[in-house]
């Protein structure tokens, strides 16, 4: 707990909802306890200069995949985790899904065990699991191995329902080629965030799988059907249901601004669009290539690419991608702030409305390029 009375002035606050500017915000002993108009406020206790940064709460990304040189698949443990975790807590993410993809059924095993484990030990900034595969489509595999891609088989579904009793949040992405309707509905029903990915299907069949509890849509344009004059695709169920909400990987690289821009004007309510990282063992580091499963990624230019040229993951942060929403898609910094912290964690059952702290406050710096946590820098 912090203890002590902290005020900020001269920057701006995003209290996960609203961005408020000309305030000054006073934290005693850790809660926010004054907000008020800079010119009538009344500093107290410390007193620090935001020189026109940002006060926000920590991120939320539901896509990691690895950090700090390491990535999940490769040693699927209580301590990878924590190593990944520690990595993106460094970039400001509070609450993260550590997420494998596609993979052997004893490395899925492995990595929902690892998971209830570190959940049980505390490790900080883990709110539960993705599980990303292996009931994917191989058309759409991207830089999945094809190889291991399968159907949902019933003792798969048994296992991440059990699971799901054990984690306050499992998250899975699939394909209606490898999942059924009825497999949904029972995920959703034990509470599992359903989210289509890696898919070729057609815009009929993505509504139908949203109807059956479908709620979100993982890394939209990328690796799926995409919107044609005659056919909308999964791209087009997902701007269009209500119900589906999609992550976006706003690195300018997997998606177009222009791109970015449109799908934020057309997406309909209640469902949103959300930021996610999608990173990879290289974030955190300055490290130029890495291996996963013996494949090679390198980082050149902001491109992570097995040696095919596929895209493989993200060479991200959230906020970087935050930087480009607000500067090359033109959406509200209120909007992109809300894409990387609240939306996200109402998603995976995060309070919407828990109080401020200042130790789970991160500072952005005002040209949108670095951020630090309050409690480091006090």
């Amino acid at each position: 707990m912090t203890s002590g009375t902290v005020t900020f002035r001269n920057g701006a606050l995003f209290d996960g909802a609203r961005l408020r500017t000309g305030h000054v915000i006073v934290f005693r002993d850790g809660a926010p306890a004054v907000l008020l108009p800079e010119e009538t406020a009344t500093p107290e206790g410390q007193v620090i200069d935001l020189n026109g940064d940002i006060l926000c709460p920590g991120y939320v990304d539901l896509q990691v995949n690895g950090g700090d040189g390491v990535m999940f698949n490769d040693d699927p443990s209580v301590d990878t985790i924590r190593r990944i975790a520690e990595a993106h807590r460094r970039l400001g993410v509070a609450s993260l899904l550590p997420t494998l993809i596609t993979d052997t059924p004893e490395k899925t095993q492995a990595a929902i065990a690892a998971a209830i484990q570190a959940m049980r030990e505390g490790v900080p900034g883990v709110a539960g699991l993705h599980l990303e595969g292996p009931h994917l489509s191989v058309a759409r595999k991207g830089a999945h191995d094809g190889a291991l891609i399968r159907p949902m088989e019933a003792t798969d579904l048994e296992a991440l329902i059990e699971a799901a009793e054990q984690l306050p949040c499992l998250k899975v992405t699939l394909a209606p080629e490898s999942v059924s309707e009825q497999q949904v509905r029972a995920l959703a029903d034990a509470g599992i965030l359903v989210s289509l990915g890696h898919s070729d299907a057609d815009f009929t069949t993505c509504q139908r799988y949203a109807a059956a509890g479908a709620r979100c849509v993982t890394h939209l344009f990328n690796a799926m059907s995409q919107m044609g004059n005659r056919e909308p695709g999964l791209v087009g169920a997902a701007l269009a249901t209500g119900d589906l909400s999609a992550g976006l990987i706003a690195d300018g690289v997997h998606v177009h601004p222009e791109v970015m821009r449109a799908a934020w004007a057309a997406k309909t309510g209640p469902g949103r669009i959300f930021l996610v990282s999608d990173a990879m063992a290289i974030a955190g580091t300055d490290q130029t290539a890495f291996e996963l499963e013996g494949r090679r990624i390198t980082r050149t230019d902001g491109r992570l690419t097995l040696e095919d040229g596929t895209l493989a993951g993200a060479d991200l942060d959230l906020t970087a991608a935050i930087r480009t929403l607000v500067k090359q898609v033109g959406v509200p910094l209120s909007d992109a702030l809300y894409a990387a912290t609240t939306y996200p964690a109402s998603l995976i059952g995060g309070a919407v409305s828990r109080p401020l702290r200042i130790e789970a406050m991160i500072r952005i710096s005002a040209d949108l390029r670095t951020c630090g946590w309050l409690s480091a820098q006090r």
